[in-house]
């Protein structure tokens, strides 16, 4: 059973007519004869009277509403369709890390509201690996996260680097490091921290990076919002490493210090990720396109040490 044979049944139906219902399907009206012939030896029953006039016999009377549901549920769901590709989308849906949520997407989402009113742009803050696993799903339509090839390997997945940051010391005014400029390695071993939670790209970064130097990282507590983590951190006992773009407010509170770590310094790179298919409607494209032109200007996307330079 083919569209084109309920489409010509029903236009059969509703002319009571071969003839018309041929000009109404742009086709010949032997056409229309033979899918219809066709659409009754499927369905084993006849389903009009051969008169003058073509009329429905009770098989046709019992397949026409099911047929016109059929018949205007294709033609939403090509209009709905048309209108996808046409730019026409209802929401964008994106999913990104607590800092470029709140540090780097300002000037993105002031212009992509400005350049398409219609559509209804929607923000969730989320570590990498969630934002990765609701792009999976389906939930969002972009995920700017960490950089992980593990998740992002499937060959829908179109993945664009945006830039990379070092990764910084935080602590209390009052902290030890704090005699350090640069803090060594040996020294972050010897504090515990205030880590990222499971799932969060940070924390594997940073586990893997105490891992080569043969030192265990004494994580005693773990959250996930920036504010917590200068909250704990300003009690003094704990030091957390995070990435530059997460240390503005730290930078500006009295009461925490920000330390560079010794070199090798840990870079974490951040990407955005979306699926061919999406990048195939207009306003999802240009969302990706705003994102990376913002990225591509500033070396380091709105932080206060222009210290970076973003990958090609």
């Amino acid at each position: 059973m083919r569209l084109e044979q309920l489409q010509a049944f029903l236009a059969v139906a509703e002319t009571g007519s071969f003839q018309e219902a041929a000009r109404r399907c742009g086709v010949t009206q032997s056409t229309v004869s033979r899918q219809i012939q066709a659409l009754e030896t499927e369905l084993k029953t006849s389903l009009f009277h051969r008169t003058a006039q073509a009329k429905l016999t009770v098989g046709g009377e019992c397949l026409l509403p099911r047929v016109r549901r059929i018949c205007q549920e294709w033609k939403h769901v090509t209009q709905e369709l048309a209108d996808l590709m046409a730019g026409k989308q209802p929401e964008l849906c994106v999913a990104a890390i607590h800092s470029v949520c709140s540090n780097f997407l300002p000037p993105v989402l002031k212009q992509f509201c400005h350049e398409h009113p219609e559509v209804q742009l929607r923000v969730t803050a989320l570590g990498s690996d969630r934002s990765l696993k609701v792009l999976r799903d389906g939930l969002v339509d972009i995920a700017i996260v960490m950089d992980n090839p593990l998740l992002t390997t499937s060959p829908e997945m179109v993945v664009h680097s945006l830039y990379q940051e070092p990764v910084e010391v935080l602590m209390s005014a009052h902290h030890p490091l704090t005699q350090y400029d640069q803090v060594p390695w040996s020294e972050l071993a010897k504090f515990p921290q205030v880590v990222f939670k499971d799932g969060y790209g940070m924390q594997r970064l940073v586990q893997a990076q105490f891992q080569r130097y043969g030192a265990t990282l004494k994580a005693a507590l773990e959250l996930n919002t920036l504010d917590a983590f200068r909250g704990i951190v300003r009690q003094g006992q704990f030091i957390a490493l995070l990435p530059r773009s997460a240390l503005i407010e730290g930078r500006r509170d009295t009461s925490l210090e920000v330390r560079a770590i010794e070199a090798p310094n840990l870079m974490r790179q951040v990407v955005l990720v979306t699926t061919q298919d999406r990048l195939q409607i207009p306003p999802i494209r240009n969302f990706c396109e705003l994102v990376q032109d913002l990225a591509a200007t500033r070396s380091a996307p709105m932080l206060e040490q222009p210290s970076l330079v973003p990958l090609k």
